[in-house]
C-alpha cells in the first residue's frame, strides 16, 4: 500500500525556488564557458541540462493541460536534438539571453506546471512513459526532475546543493516504493535516480520511478 502526505503545487514551487536561487548564485560567479562543462555524470552540458529540466516541466504541463489527455502517448510536439549527444527538447532558451535568460525559461516552465497542478480536476489522468498519472504525480515527477538535475548542474559548476529531506521523502514515497526508508533522504533520492551509492547497496545502472496513481486506502499493485 502506497500512502503518504499529498504533494502539492506549493511543494513544486518550493523546489523550483530553491533550485533557481542556487543556479542564480552560480550564474553570478561563472562565465558562459563554464556552463558548457558536463553536468555531473551526464553527457549534457550544464546549459543543456537546465534546458532539459525546463522542457520536462513544460512537457508535464502540456500532458496535464488537455481536458481529455491521451492515455497512450505524449502530446505530439516536435522533439528535436541540437547535437547528437544532447537532450531532445521541444523548448530551448535563446543563447543570446545568457544564463539569466536560461533561468527565466526554467522559471516560466515551472510556473506553468505549478499552475496546472493547482487547477486541473483531481480525477484527470495523463500519460507518462512510467505510468498514467494524476496532477499530484506530475508535481512529484517535476520535483524529482528539479532536485536531481539541479544536482547535476551544481556538480558541474562546483556549487553546493542539498534540498530539504522532507521534500525528498515525499517524492520517494510517491514515486519510488522500493526505496529504503531508513536512510538519508537526499542520498536515497540520488541513489534511486542512479546518481549515488548507499551503504550496502550498489549504485544503480538503470532506474525508473512509478507514476501510477496510488489510490489511498486501497491496495496499489505496482508493475514489476
Amino acid at each position: 500500500m502506497t500512502t503518504g502526505p499529498r504533494i502539492t503545487a506549493d511543494d513544486l514551487q518550493h523546489a523550483l525556488r530553491l533550485s533557481l536561487a542556487t543556479l542564480r548564485v552560480a550564474a553570478a560567479g561563472t562565465t558562459p564557458a563554464d556552463w558548457e562543462r558536463p553536468a555531473g555524470t551526464l553527457t549534457w552540458s550544464c546549459w543543456e541540462t537546465v534546458e532539459h529540466l525546463a522542457d520536462d516541466l513544460f512537457a508535464y504541463a502540456a500532458q496535464t493541460g488537455l481536458e481529455a489527455p491521451p492515455l497512450d502517448r505524449e502530446v505530439p510536439f516536435l522533439w528535436e536534438r541540437r547535437r547528437a549527444d544532447g537532450p531532445a527538447n521541444v523548448t530551448y532558451a535563446d543563447p543570446a539571453a545568457g544564463t539569466f535568460g536560461l533561468l527565466q525559461v526554467l522559471e516560466a516552465c515551472g510556473a506553468m506546471l505549478a499552475a496546472l497542478v493547482r487547477t486541473v480536476p483531481a480525477d484527470r489522468r495523463s500519460y507518462h512513459c512510467f505510468g498514467v498519472s494524476d496532477a499530484e504525480g506530475f508535481a512529484a515527477m517535476g520535483i524529482v526532475e528539479t532536485l536531481v538535475h539541479t544536482h547535476d548542474v551544481a556538480t558541474g559548476l562546483g556549487v553546493a546543493w542539498t534540498p530539504p529531506a522532507g521534500l525528498c521523502d515525499r517524492v520517494l514515497t510517491r514515486l519510488f516504493p522500493d526505496a529504503p526508508t531508513d536512510t538519508d533522504r537526499w542520498r536515497t533520492l540520488l541513489w534511486a535516480t542512479g546518481r549515488g551509492e548507499l551503504p550496502g547497496r550498489e549504485r544503480l545502472t538503470s532506474w525508473r520511478w512509478f507514476a501510477e496513481v496510488p489510490y489511498r486506502g486501497e491496495e496499489f499493485d505496482r508493475p514489476v
